[in-house]
C-alpha cells in the first residue's frame, strides 16, 4: 500500500518527514494523487482528481477550500486547530499593546522629526503628550470565539490583570476546561460589546460571522475603545469602525488584513497577515495537516476535519470499509446487509454523524470483494466507499 500526496504550496520539511518514504511519493507535481496537502493557495477554480480522498490544510481557516462541494463528494477536509494558536495570541497581545500606547503613531512622529539632537529633544519633550496611551490591568477585554486561540489570548491578557470577557455559543467542553476560571462568560454579543474596552476577534469567515463588528455594536462599545481583528477580513465593517475612529469614539483599530480603505488611515496599524507567520507556527501546522492525512489514508479514521465527524476506530486484524454517506436512516442497517449477503462477519462498527453527512467505519474478517463494494456504492446516499 502505498499514497501519492500533492503539494499546493511550500509545507515545512518537519511536516513532510510524518509522511514514510516508503508509503508516500510526495511532489508537487504528481498525477492521480490521493491526498492534497495545502497552506494558502485557492482550490475554488481548481480541478480536484477524482482519485483524491482527502484535503489537508497547514493552518486553521478553509476559505480557500471548497468545502461544501467537497463534502458533497465524500471528501473530508482537515485543518491544523490550535497548532498556530501560540503565534497569534503573542500578535494579538502585541497588538493589543501597539494600540493602547499608541506605539506605530508615535514612532511616525519621531521618524519624522528634523534637527540636531537638541531640537529632536525638545520636540519629543514637547510632542510626547499626543501619544498618551493606557495601561492594561483593569481594562476590559472581550474575546469573541473561544477556540484554540481565543482561549490562548484570554488566558494572556488574564494573566496581564485584564477583566476578559468571553462569547462563544459553540464553546467545546475541552476548550471549557483550558479556559482560566477568571474569564466571564458574555450573555450575547451586546452584552460583550457593552462591557468591552478592547475587542478581539477569533472566529471564521462564514456568513453568520460577516460584519459581525458593525456600527450599532462598535456603539456599545466603552469610549476610546479599541478593535483588535487578526481572524479575517470579512468579519468586520471597515466602514463603520473607521467611521468610529474618525469620531473618536474608537482610538484605534489594529488588525491583519489591510485594504486600501485601511492601510493608510492615521489610526489604524494593518499588518501584512503576519498571525501564524513564524517558524514554529509553520512547523507545528505541517505537522498536524500531515497526520490528519496520514491517520486517514492508513486507517480511515478522522480527526480534526471541518466538514465530518470525528471518526476513531482501533485496527482490528481483517479489512477495514470506510463509507461516507449522507446522514439518513436505515444507511447501517443497508451496509450491514450488503456485508452479510456477502459472508463476511462485522468485528467492529463505528458510525459518526455531522450535519447532513455521515460516516462508518466496518472491520470485518476476510475480504469484501470489489461486487460487495460496488453494492455498498450503489447503495442511495452513499458518498463514497473506501477497501483499506
Amino acid at each position: 500500500m502505498s499514497f501519492k500526496i500533492l503539494t499546493l504550496n511550500n509545507i515545512a520539511v518537519a511536516g513532510l518527514r510524518r509522511l514514510p518514504r516508503d508509503l508516500y511519493e510526495v511532489a508537487s507535481e504528481i498525477g492521480h494523487p490521493d491526498g492534497i496537502l495545502v497552506r494558502s493557495a485557492n482550490m475554488h477554480a481548481m480541478d480536484i482528481p477524482d482519485s483524491v480522498k482527502a484535503i489537508a490544510r497547514a493552518g486553521a481557516g478553509v476559505n480557500n477550500i471548497p468545502v461544501d462541494a467537497l463534502t458533497h463528494r465524500g471528501i473530508p477536509v482537515f485543518n491544523a486547530p490550535g497548532a498556530n494558536a501560540n503565534a497569534v495570541k503573542e500578535l494579538v497581545i502585541a497588538g493589543m499593546m501597539l494600540g493602547a500606547r499608541n506605539i506605530c503613531w508615535a514612532w511616525d512622529y519621531v521618524r519624522e522629526l528634523d534637527g540636531d539632537d537638541s531640537a529632536v529633544s525638545k520636540a519629543v519633550e514637547a510632542g510626547k503628550k499626543r501619544y498618551v496611551g493606557f495601561e492594561l490591568p483593569g481594562r476590559t477585554l472581550g474575546v469573541v470565539g473561544l477556540g484554540a486561540i481565543g482561549v490562548e489570548v484570554a488566558n494572556a491578557a488574564h494573566g496581564l490583570g485584564m477583566k476578559v470577557v468571553g462569547y462563544d455559543p459553540q464553546l467545546t467542553v475541552e476548550r471549557a476546561w483550558q479556559l482560566s476560571s477568571g474569564v466571564e462568560q458574555a450573555a450575547s454579543l451586546d452584552d460583550l460589546f457593552s462591557r468591552a474596552d478592547i475587542i478581539t476577534l477569533h472566529v471564521p469567515l462564514v456568513d453568520a460571522t460577516r460584519n459581525l463588528v458593525n456600527a450599532e455594536r462598535v456603539g456599545l462599545m466603552q469610549a476610546g475603545g479599541i478593535v483588535l481583528n487578526f481572524a479575517r477580513g470579512g468579519i468586520v465593517d471597515e466602514e463603520a469602525v473607521l467611521a468610529a475612529v474618525d469620531s473618536g469614539h474608537l482610538s484605534a483599530y489594529v488588525c491583519d488584513f489591510p485594504t486600501n480603505l485601511t492601510r493608510n488611515h492615521p489610526r489604524v496599524t494593518a499588518l501584512p497577515h503576519l498571525g501564524a507567520s513564524t517558524g514554529e507556527a509553520e512547523e507545528n501546522c505541517a505537522i498536524m495537516a500531515a497526520e490528519n492525512l496520514r491517520e486517514f489514508l492508513e486507517n480511515g479514521n478522522i480527526r480534526r476535519s471541518v466538514n465530518f465527524p470525528e471518526s476513531f476506530l482501533p485496527r482490528t486484524p481483517g479489512q477495514r470499509l470506510t463509507i461516507a454517506n449522507l446522514n439518513v436512516p436505515n444507511m447501517v442497517g443497508q451496509i450491514s446487509t450488503e456485508l452479510a449477503e456477502a459472508g463476511l462477519n462485522i468485528v467492529d462498527l463505528l458510525n459518526k454523524s455531522r450535519g447532513d453527512v455521515a460516516y462508518t467505519i466496518v472491520d470485518v474478517e476476510g475480504k469484501a470483494s470489489a461486487a460487495t463494494v460496488e453494492k455498498i456504492s450503489a447503495i442511495d446516499g452513499v458518498l463514497n466507499v473506501r477497501a483499506i
